[in-house]
């Protein structure tokens, strides 16, 4: 029996003009999808019950219920309600967006229905995560928008003060303290190290996502690829189960680390000064 393992790259499918479709664009797409016919009903659900004054009943009580859990789960990060519910859209967007392309991956058929070039299985699906470019370009617009987020939360001069510490030099200096200013240099370089540890938030966040999915892919190939007759439908059921646990695991991991950084980028950090002011104070107290 030949072994069709998934390659790195994902396959492309068909051209719009210069533009090549890859196999987990698809799976991507019919993801997007799905998540906005459901958001879709949702909201109409929503506004029958709300426009009517009346309480959600069915369904939608049911997800205001994981709402309102969600909501809770986000305010432990945050400790600040406001934020939350800024947060909410992008943090849940993503989880749900991830959650969903993962679990399309499990339907019988993504990976192993499709047509052969020469002798290799070009699948018509493949799980979206399993393509390293949608996972790097999720980690980056995650990493970015919180840039953005605290800049224009906290102001580009504190927010640039996180990273090269000019600020803090200045207030060493004129302490005229060498303890200060040579604790100050210190957090200066410190500081550009936090640049470089920026790309590696991307890195990580990209590469932790693809590396569980697509080893699960390839996993799931080999247990098909080894066992024959019924065993072929039942022994592998395990192994499905265990990535639907990994998928919703991934998900979770990726939503609450971008909230992380979210909620890092917004809290404003303080100077040598602004330390040494709050110390005076409470000793005063």
């Amino acid at each position: 029996m030949a072994l069709f393992l998934p390659p790195l790259a994902a396959e492309e499918m068909f051209k719009i003009g210069s533009f090549g479709v890859t196999n987990s664009m698809i799976n991507a797409a019919l993801a997007t999808l799905l998540f906005a016919v459901f958001a879709l009903f949702i909201n109409l659900g929503i506004k029958k019950y709300y426009l009517k004054d009346m309480a959600p009943k069915g369904i939608l009580n049911f997800f205001e219920s994981i709402l309102e859990i969600l909501l809770s789960q986000i305010d432990a990060v945050t400790h600040d309600r406001k934020k939350t519910v800024k947060f909410l859209p992008i943090v849940g967007g993503i989880f749900l967006f991830i959650l969903i392309s993962n679990l399309l991956g499990q339907l019988p058929g993504t990976g192993s229905i499709g047509f052969y070039h020469g002798h290799e299985l070009i699948p018509f699906l493949r799980p979206a995560n399993t393509d390293l470019n949608l996972t790097l370009a999720m980690a980056a617009f995650a990493v970015i928008l919180s840039h953005f987020v605290g800049i224009i939360t906290i102001g580009f001069f504190k927010y640039a003060n996180k990273f090269i510490k000019l600020g803090d030099i200045w207030n060493a200096v004129k302490s005229l303290k060498p303890i200060n200013i040579m604790v100050a240099f210190i957090e200066f370089f410190v500081g550009l190290l936090e640049i470089i540890s920026e790309i590696a938030k991307m890195v990580s966040l990209s590469l932790r996502l693809f590396g569980n999915i697509f080893a699960g892919e390839v996993l799931l190939t080999v247990i098909a690829s080894l066992i024959a007759g019924y065993g072929a439908f039942f022994i592998p059921l395990p192994f499905i189960a265990l990535e639907i646990l990994v998928a919703l695991i991934q998900a979770m991991v990726f939503s609450i680390l971008t909230l992380v950084y979210l909620t890092i980028a917004t809290t404003e950090a303080r100077t040598h000064g602004e330390e040494e002011h709050h110390e005076v104070k409470t000793s005063e107290i």
